[in-house]
């Protein structure tokens, strides 16, 4: 008879109580093991992956982000060497207070214990996943999908093989192989096993999330973000801006989705857009189609994460209207502002109400690899516990410690 889900979870739960007493030698040299396991074994990767991208038959952006190149190897190979660099998060200090009669008070940051990540696709999600949790001192139990099964279950070997290499339990990095829909829904309430559970997915997986979870919980949301072109700003800069953040990988979750254009810079502005960016389906407002060529917006293309180049565009007639815009329609996850008036950036950045915002940049750079996390498990749209990208340190909660000399109350 085969192990039952909450044995496995059981396991897991074992061997995150090590991992949480393990040495930073020992959890980095696993990350450094695995990274040079996928340099010499990358061709045996990418026939498998491979294998798996000509199985699957779905559209949209399920394919792009299916499939492993040498070159999104070479990253998470990357992300593992500098995982493997970054300061330990464990037992750091986060404050320290004397209290009258003596007593220290101190709260330090230690691991979360069992983290639960459910994703679609991405092969890539179980390096970058298993890798910050065992960084972190946390043990990662992961349910991926039917599509990417093959390559997960090779990667997670590589993970389980170097932890034993480093004296530590297998069950560090576990995967959950039964696919179906009946044990992604058990995988979300398993009370007792999963400290914190996070859905990497589309609308589908987070409904089901919020159905059948019995665990905690961070959201990583819908993206549906926008880039503002206020007046005035720099067009030229706002146009390497747009088309990077719409075109340089529509299927994530950090790609525009809607651009909004002052009136006053409009005529100018979107035209050009279109010439640099032809393969962009445009979607727009009646003050937009006078200028360009596009099939008229709906109320559900303003709300959609297209991922996909398709891009929803409005013309706004004042800062105050866009921000409007997006607190109407924005997920909270990444919101973009082009301008050259201070006041106006500031204005943005107190009062857009999202995980993060960017002034003048792309919002390609709401990444935990670009932030200087080396990597994460996931963007949280939400406010509790950790709220953008979640790093080493948001894989962490804190613990008081009180130092006494025999003090009672």
């Amino acid at each position: 008879m085969g192990t039952s889900l909450r044995d496995q979870g059981l396991a897991v739960k074992a061997a995150a109580r090590e991992l949480a007493g393990a040495s930073n030698e020992q959890r980095s040299g696993v990350l450094r093991r695995v990274a040079r396991e996928l340099a010499e074994r990358e061709e045996e990767l990418l026939a498998i992956n491979s294998a798996e991208v000509a199985r699957y038959t779905e559209g949209g952006a399920g394919r792009d982000r299916l499939t492993l190149t040498p070159s999104r190897i070479a990253s998470m190979i990357e992300a593992l060497v500098n995982l493997s660099e970054e300061p330990d998060p464990l037992f750091e200090l986060v404050d320290e207070r004397r209290r009258p009669n003596g007593l220290v008070a101190r709260r330090i940051r230690v691991p979360l214990g069992v983290v639960g990540v459910v994703y679609e696709n991405r092969p890539n999600v179980t390096s970058d996943v298993a890798g910050l949790c065992v960084k972190s001192g946390n043990a990662a139990f992961l349910r991926g999908s039917s599509s990417a099964l093959e390559s997960n279950r090779f990667i997670a070997g590589l993970f389980r093989a170097a932890l034993v290499a480093e004296g530590l339990s297998e069950s560090g990095v576990s995967l959950v192989e039964d696919v179906s829909h009946e044990t992604a829904a058990e995988f979300m309430g398993l009370t007792g096993v999963i400290d914190c559970l996070i859905p990497r997915g589309g609308p589908s997986l987070i409904r089901a999330m919020r159905e059948h979870a019995r665990v905690p919980y961070v959201l990583d949301g819908d993206g549906n973000c926008h880039v503002y072109v206020d007046a005035p700003s720099d067009l030229d800069q706002a146009l390497v801006i747009v088309v990077n953040a719409k075109t340089s990988r529509p299927g994530v979750c950090n790609a525009a989705e809607t651009l909004l254009v002052h009136r006053d810079v409009a005529p100018e502005f979107l035209p050009r857009l279109v010439e640099e960016m032809p393969e962009v389906e445009l979607r727009g407002d009646e003050a937009t189609r006078a200028l360009v060529a596009a099939t008229p917006v709906t109320e559900e293309d303003y709300a959609q994460e297209f991922l996909d180049l398709i891009l929803a565009v409005r013309v706004v007639d004042s800062l105050e209207e866009a921000i409007d815009h997006v607190a109407r329609y924005g997920t909270g996850h990444s919101e973009a502002i082009v301008t050259t008036d201070e006041a106006h950036a500031e204005t943005w950045v107190r009062r857009v109400d999202a995980a993060a915002v960017v002034v003048n940049a792309s919002t390609r750079f709401v990444d935990g690899g670009e932030l200087g996390l080396g990597g994460e498990v996931g963007i949280s749209t939400q406010k509790l516990h950790a709220r953008g990208p979640m790093g080493l340190r948001e894989l962490t909660c804190v613990k008081w410690v009180l130092l006494g000399e025999g003090q009672v109350r």
